[in-house]
């Protein structure tokens, strides 16, 4: 085998070893069936840590502009929302109840809610009040983004960013590009790490969001409510902010539709209890 060869095999190797080692699920498939491989290259304590640190800052932001739970009222919905859904996600993860769970609500026109690696939970004021959503439609807002955390969707983005990176570095090195190159290449990847979870990841957030929300006693049937009244906030307009990359409302409420026999069983019960 020639050197170049004995290179090339190396880092064939190298790559399919991180590929290898890296494909797992730290989630359960639940009622609707998620389930699936990803690639987790990078530890869930150290996006965690980011997530605690840059979720203390939104806080800090918010309290100086007294936007930080202004409306005690809201507040206490939206928590009393998140409280019920919390302890059902050991269906999915046994872990995730114990997460150091934080609901917090921000006054702001901004469309917007996003849960962030660890429970870190937020919701923008504009969501509730402009679509003037019920607490069965926050329910389905939360336990989507929820799903996001329990998925670890953002661990799997940073892995796959990580594992280009790698295949981008391995690839300088055969080819003898200069360290420059292999800089700019990498740059382009750490663009990846700010854009936003994809369709698929979307959808996935969906399914186990509703399962989510139908455990907890929230009618699942909302879902199609709320994304009808997202039709009419993204008609003529810029969509909500955590919309932007999701998956077209009409295929949403397709999917949910699909999801209503399976899930309808599991609100009935919660109702029971």
């Amino acid at each position: 085998m020639t050197p170049r060869l004995s290179k090339l095999f190396i880092a064939a190797f190298s790559l399919t070893v991180v590929f290898v080692a890296g494909c797992a699920s730290t989630t359960e498939g639940g009622a609707v069936g998620a389930e699936r491989k990803q690639l987790l290259l990078v530890s869930s304590a150290e996006l965690e840590q980011a997530a605690a640190q840059g979720y203390a800052q939104l806080q800090a932001d918010a309290s100086k502009k007294g936007a930080l739970n202004s409306d005690a009222m809201l507040t206490q919905r939206v928590r009393t929302i998140a409280s019920r859904i919390e302890p059902l996600t050991g269906v999915f993860r046994k872990d995730a109840p114990a997460w150091k769970w934080e609901v917090n609500v921000i006054s702001s026109d901004e469309l917007n809610a996003f849960c962030m690696p660890g429970g870190k939970i937020a919701f923008y004021s504009g969501l509730i009040k402009q679509l003037n959503l019920s607490d069965d439609e926050i329910a389905v807002v939360m336990g989507h983004e929820i799903s996001h955390a329990l998925r670890e969707h953002s661990r799997e983005q940073v892995s796959e960013a990580v594992a280009a990176q790698t295949a981008i570095g391995v690839g300088a090195a055969l080819l003898g590009l200069r360290e420059a190159s292999t800089n700019a290449a990498g740059t382009a990847y750490q663009a990846l790490l700010a854009t936003r979870f994809s369709r698929g990841h979307e959808a996935e957030a969906d399914r186990i969001g509703l399962e989510l929300s139908a455990r907890a006693g929230y009618d699942p049937r909302a879902g199609i409510a709320l994304w009808q009244k997202m039709i009419k906030a993204n008609t003529g307009g810029r969509p909500p902010k955590f919309l932007s990359t999701h998956p077209a409302e009409e295929d949403r409420i397709a999917q949910i539709q699909s999801l209503l026999p399976t899930v309808m069983p599991l609100y009935e019960a919660a109702r029971k209890h």
